[in-house]
């Protein structure tokens, strides 16, 4: 039942898009129409003299660009923003002084350095730094990094000391925990200061593009491992057991059976102490994410879970009375600063760099979020230089390396944060701690910083999610999530970041060497042309065509040479005769020799037959057109660009088409795209620039005009 739709008559005309010119080629642009600039090539030193050249403006530019605070303090509305910033600070700050002792236990550093950790950075960042809402300081991810290589570097067999009981055969074996604390804080402060190194030269020399390679598949499919790495660091803690701290390939898998072989072990009191503060977290969490839009500020579930658990904890004695560790002596005051000891630096170079790159990832990724939430822009080279200087510069005063925290970030953000003013605010919110109050959290229970890691993984362990998405609408990217996830909770996160990498990149080169082709059908009275059916080649393949001929030349010599024998065999043969084909209309003459002719002969409907010899005549006829298809026409539209091994093979398929009488035209060529065919001297021999045009249609149009009836076969 057809339904006719009556259009509006109130609806405005389609816009018409009429256009009347003569079908250009390349040659004919290039010659006529397009008059490029002749530039004399430029100098080593002439180069170089341009880059150095200094003026006021030059440096004034310069300046702005590597203290981005000096664009926006002078006209910082303080009306406007400044009771929005004080908020958002506090808020971060509170939260950031839980997260600091707890992210100091994933690094394998006391506690304190987490606190160092979270205020120099900050600060330095509020200076170079050119994300206004993120949260820069520890991170999960980023921490248990640090955490692998320092324990690798100084295991807890480096540091075992027997010690006499009473006599000579009985002894006692401990860890000196002093010794083996020093060493990795050492360790890591020397991994930092080479990622703010590694950081700081890429953002110099403008590789702020490589956080491109990075996809966000792969990304979010190792801070999943990654999620689950920390998790289960934390189980020994969250249960009060003692187990060995492993690194390398299949250490998580080592540390959940060392978890299970010794869970008898548990302490109780321990484990209720922390799943009563996950518990607790996980509540207010909930409530901060239901009442987000009533809520000014939202409920700091960290920050009261450290104070009453560091209450309880010291009013019950539960480090002496039940055994529960806690964080125990927290240094009041800053350390001065030192230099590290950079011996240690030929055995962190490989784990620098993967911490480097993640770092920058991450906070290049969650600084564009938000960039774009609120309409300004953020430069990725000076992120960089940015997270370098803040790695580097707080190196030498005691802290690990730090990026931005997604948890924090959104904190800041949502309480009112505008500028980085409230990082600065919040930096300011844990000196005060460690300056004075420090002391006060020696006996948080360290479940309670257990509770805290585990409660914030929530967050990435949603991004299971991506699973099911992902099936549906990329089967390659699903596959990258997954080998990164795998290879990452397997083999470590420094060799399954590596093995993930690998992974995209083979998918890069799979999907460039495996482009999707198809036939162009026209769209009626249009110049659009659009794909008629998916994965259909043009049906002609020239090496197939050309075996086909030779073949045919063979047999048809074969044949003329049996001929010729019989002719010289039969004399009789050789006289002439006259036979009229009714159907051809042609008058065959076999004459003496073997040889036949034919004559043109006015048929009956008043067309003229053809007059064939014997050079081309059974030849012509026995080796007819091979295809329908004479013209080939492609779209190079999506061609970004193209190398010398490209050009010659195209070269070599035009001439393999030539060969079997099909024309090959190319239609769509960008304007660099022709730069890089000039250069690579693609149009000689059997290409030339007649056989290049801006547009499909403009080579449909001259393929037309120069055959009839057209059979023009258009493929993208």
């Amino acid at each position: 039942m057809e339904q006719h739709v009556t259009p509006c008559e109130d609806a405005p005309p389609p816009l018409m898009y009429r256009v009347e010119r003569p079908v250009f080629d390349e040659a004919y642009l290039h010659t006529q129409l397009l008059h490029p600039r002749e530039r004399s090539p430029k100098t080593i030193r002439q180069r170089l003299a341009q880059q150095l050249h200094c003026s006021s403006e030059r440096a004034k530019a310069i300046a702005l660009s590597f203290l981005p605070i000096l664009t926006w303090l002078p006209s910082y509305p303080v009306k406007e923003y400044l009771f929005g910033d004080l908020v958002s600070g506090l808020s971060t700050g509170v939260m950031q002084l839980p997260q600091g002792l707890a992210y100091a236990m994933l690094a394998a550093v006391p506690p304190v350095y987490g606190l160092y950790s979270s205020f120099y950075p900050v600060l330095l960042y509020t200076f170079f730094g050119t994300s206004r809402h993120i949260s820069i300081g520890t991170f999960a991810v980023i921490s248990l990094m640090i955490g692998g290589v320092v324990v690798r570097e100084a295991p807890d067999s480096m540091f075992m000391i027997q010690a006499l009981n009473g006599t000579a055969t009985n002894t006692t074996v401990f860890i000196d925990t002093e010794a083996r604390d020093a060493r990795r804080v050492h360790i890591a402060v020397v991994l930092t200061t080479l990622v703010g190194v590694i950081q700081l030269v890429l953002g110099l020399l403008r590789f702020g593009f490589v956080a491109i390679y990075l996809t966000e598949p792969l990304v979010r499919g190792f801070t999943t491992a990654a999620a689950v790495h920390v998790f289960i660091s934390q189980l020994k803690y969250l249960l009060g057991i003692q187990t060995p701290r492993f690194s390398g390939p299949l250490s998580a898998l080592h540390s959940v059976t060392a978890v299970f072989s010794d869970i008898t072990s548990t302490n109780v009191t321990t484990l209720i102490v922390g799943g009563v503060c996950m518990v607790v977290l996980y509540c207010v969490k909930d409530l901060n994410e239901r009442f987000k839009k009533k809520l000014p500020v939202p409920i700091p579930g960290e920050i009261i879970v450290v104070m009453v658990s560091t209450g309880i904890s010291y009013g019950l004695s539960l480090s002496e009375n039940y055994q529960v560790d806690v964080v125990r002596t927290i240094p009041s005051g800053l350390l001065p600063p030192a230099i590290p000891d950079f011996s240690l630096l030929p055995n962190l170079v490989t784990d620098s760099i993967a911490i480097a790159v993640v770092g920058f990832s991450m906070g290049i990724s969650l600084a564009k979020i938000f960039a774009l939430k609120h309409g300004y822009s953020v430069d990725g080279n000076q992120e960089l230089i940015a997270l370098g200087l803040c790695n580097f510069v707080s190196s030498f005063f005691h802290t690990f390396a730090i990026t931005c925290s997604m948890s924090r970030s959104l904190v800041q953000e949502s309480t009112g944060g505008n500028t980085q003013i409230a990082g600065l605010l919040a930096s300011m919110v844990v000196l005060l701690v460690v300056v004075a109050i420090g002391f006060v959290f020696q006996p948080l229970p360290q479940t309670a910083l257990a509770a805290i890691i585990m409660v914030n993984l929530l967050g990435m362990f949603k991004q299971f999610r991506d699973i099911p998405a992902l099936w549906r609408t990329s089967k390659i990217e699903l596959a990258i999530w997954l080998v990164a996830f795998v290879a990452s909770v397997l083999l470590g996160l420094d060799l399954g970041l590596l093995v993930a990498l690998g992974f995209a990149i083979l998918s890069v080169i799979y999907r460039t060497q495996s482009p999707k082709s198809v036939i162009l059908g026209q769209v009626l009275d249009t110049g659009l042309y659009c794909d008629v059916d998916e994965y259909e080649k043009t049906g002609v393949d020239p090496v197939h065509l050309q075996a086909i001929r030779k073949a045919r030349k063979r047999k048809l010599k074969k044949e003329s040479a049996e001929r010729e024998s019989q002719n010289h065999k039969s004399p009789q043969k050789m006289s002439a005769v006259v036979k009229l084909d009714l159907e051809l209309g042609v008058t065959h003459e076999v004459v003496a020799g073997g040889g036949s002719q034919n004559h043109l002969e006015v048929q009956g409907n008043g067309q003229v037959a053809e007059t064939h010899t014997e050079s081309d005549s059974e030849e012509t006829r026995f080796l007819e057109p091979l295809c329908p298809v004479h013209t080939l026409i492609l779209d190079w539209t999506p061609v970004n660009f193209i190398d010398s091994v490209g050009a010659k093979a195209i070269k070599l398929v035009i001439k393999e088409y030539a060969a079997v009488d099909v024309c090959v035209f190319i239609a769509g060529c960008s304007r660099t795209l022709l730069a890089e065919l000039r250069t690579l001297q693609f149009f000689t021999g059997v290409v030339a620039p007649e056989m290049v045009f801006p547009t499909v249609h403009d080579a449909v149009l001259h393929c037309r005009r120069r055959t009839a009836p057209p059979t023009i076969t258009a493929i993208q």
